[in-house]
């Protein structure tokens, strides 16, 4: 029993040693240029949704602003039969 859990204890250094990652394989050159192309990604997305974000805002505002006075009143949470 001991000598079987000693070589599967010997067996995962080496399989770690025997692959390659990704970042072993590329130039230097090619990594950075994948990161600022990860970065610069990253930014648009950011960009996009802030402009989202930004559409919605303007949308309800302008969706407020022309409601009439009926749908004003009935969206108060004010019970107005108080003030007659």
């Amino acid at each position: 029993m001991k000598k079987r859990k000693q070589s599967k204890v010997n067996e995962k250094p080496q399989e770690k040693q025997d692959q390659l990652t990704l970042k072993d394989t590329l130039n230097a050159g090619v990594l950075e240029q994948l990161k600022e192309k990860q970065k610069k990604l990253k930014a648009e997305e950011e960009e996009k949704q802030a402009a989202a974000e930004q559409k919605k805002r303007e949308e309800r505002r302008q969706r407020e602003r022309n409601k009439s006075f009926e749908e004003l009143l009935n969206e108060s949470s004010m019970d107005w039969k108080k003030f007659k």
